[in-house]
C-alpha cells in the first residue's frame, strides 16, 4: 500500500474529484487518475452507467496513455451519487453477540458463558428464520473524505460505524436471493457516523428509534474515495478495521454478516426498487465508540480501510459556536 494509491488493490476503480466547485468522475489505475467522459464511459453519467457496467471498457482505458495526472495531486471527493441509501443494522454476528450477552450479564443471573451461549444461539436462529433489519439514510448525507465531518455541538456522543457499503447497479426490484448478485456494480466504503444519544426517542419510548436525528446530520456518511468493481473483489470476504489516531478500535471481516449480501439486497428489494448507483451499507463489525465508551472529538483523525477498496481518512473538527 502507498500512500499516493490510498490503499488500492484492485487493477483500476473509478473515483471522483475536485474541479473547482464540481466533481468530476475519474478512472483510478495504482496511483494515477484520468478523466472520465460520456464517451470514455459510453454512457451519459455514472449512474446510466452502472445500470449496465462495461467494466471491460474501462479495463482498456486503464492500460492506455492518456492524460493522467498522479493521483495525490487531486483531491478525491464522493464516488458515488446515489438517489437513496438503505442501512442493515445489527448484521455483525460476533458484534451483536457481544451486545447481548453484555445486557444479560448486567441483567439476569447468566455467567458470561451461559449469557453469551444463549445470545448465539439468538443470533443463529435470528440468521437461519429472521429478516434483516434496514433503515433509511439521507443522499445529501453523503460526502467524500476531502469535507471534514463537523461535529454537532447539541451532543458530545458522535460515534463511528465503518462498513462496506453495495453500490447498485442494475435495478433490483423483488429479486431472489440467487439473482441479487447480479444487481451489484461495486463496492465502497462508508462510515456511518451515528450521534448515540438521539437514537431513542426520550419523550415517547413507543416510538423506538430516531434514525433521522441521530445519523443524517450534514456530512454523517463520509463515502469512499473509490468505487471499485464487483468483479475485483469477494465483497463476502473482506477485512474490515477503523484506526482513531493510530490507534485499532474496530476490527472485522464481512464474512461475519448474520444476513450475506445476496440476502440483504433480496429483502431490500422486496419493499422498494433498488436503483442503480444507490448504496446498500451491510453493517458494523465491533468496536465502535460506544464499546470503547470513547467519542469523536474535535480534532480526531479516522482512518478507515476495507481490505481491496482502500483508505478513507476523516477529520473531525467541532462545530464553531455562536
Amino acid at each position: 500500500m502507498t500512500t499516493m494509491s490510498r490503499g488500492l488493490t484492485a487493477p483500476f476503480a473509478l473515483a471522483r474529484y475536485r474541479d473547482g466547485e464540481s466533481g468530476r468522475l475519474g478512472l483510478v489505475s495504482g496511483d494515477r487518475i484520468r478523466k472520465l467522459t460520456p464517451e470514455d464511459l459510453g454512457s451519459a453519467d455514472l449512474n446510466t452507467f452502472l445500470a449496465s457496467p462495461d467494466w471491460d471498457r474501462l479495463a482498456a482505458r486503464a492500460t492506455q496513455d492518456g492524460d493522467w495526472m498522479p493521483l495525490g495531486d487531486v483531491t478525491l471527493t464522493a464516488p458515488v451519487q446515489p438517489r437513496q441509501v438503505l442501512q442493515a443494522g445489527a448484521n455483525y454476528r460476533e458484534h451483536v453477540i457481544e451486545l447481548v450477552a453484555a445486557g444479560l450479564t448486567n441483567n439476569t443471573d447468566r455467567t458470561p458463558e451461559e449469557a453469551r451461549a444463549f445470545a448465539a444461539d439468538m443470533m443463529d436462529e435470528r440468521a437461519a428464520n429472521g429478516e434483516p433489519y434496514f433503515f433509511i439514510g439521507l443522499p445529501t448525507a453523503v460526502v467524500g473524505d476531502d469535507v471534514p465531518l463537523t461535529l454537532p455541538a447539541y451532543s458530545d456522543v458522535h460515534d463511528w460505524e465503518l462498513e462496506l457499503a453495495i453500490v447498485i447497479g442494475r435495478e433490483a426490484f423483488r429479486v431472489s436471493r440467487d439473482e441479487a448478485m447480479d444487481h451489484v456494480a461495486g463496492y465502497t466504503i462508508v462510515n456511518d457516523i451515528t450521534t448515540r444519544d438521539l437514537v431513542f426517542r426520550k419523550d415517547m419510548k413507543e416510538i423506538g428509534t430516531d434514525w433521522y436525528r441521530s445519523k443524517n446530520a450534514p456530512g454523517f456518511l463520509p463515502t469512499g474515495p473509490f468505487l471499485v468493481p464487483a468483479t475485483a473483489v469477494d465483497g463476502g470476504h473482506l477485512g474490515v478495521t477503523l484506526d482513531l489516531n493510530g490507534q485499532r478500535m474496530q476490527t472485522g471481516n464481512t464474512d461475519d454478516l448474520l444476513f450475506d449480501i445476496p440476502a440483504l439486497i433480496s429483502h431490500a428489494s422486496q419493499n422498494m426498487p433498488l436503483l442503480p448507483g444507490d448504496l446498500l451499507l451491510t453493517g458494523s463489525p465491533p468496536g465502535n465508540g460506544q464499546h470503547w465508551r470513547r467519542f469523536l472529538r474535535d480534532g480526531d483523525i479516522m482512518t478507515g480501510s476495507i481490505e481491496g477498496l482502500g483508505t478513507q481518512v476523516v477529520r473531525c473538527v467541532a462545530e464553531a459556536t455562536a
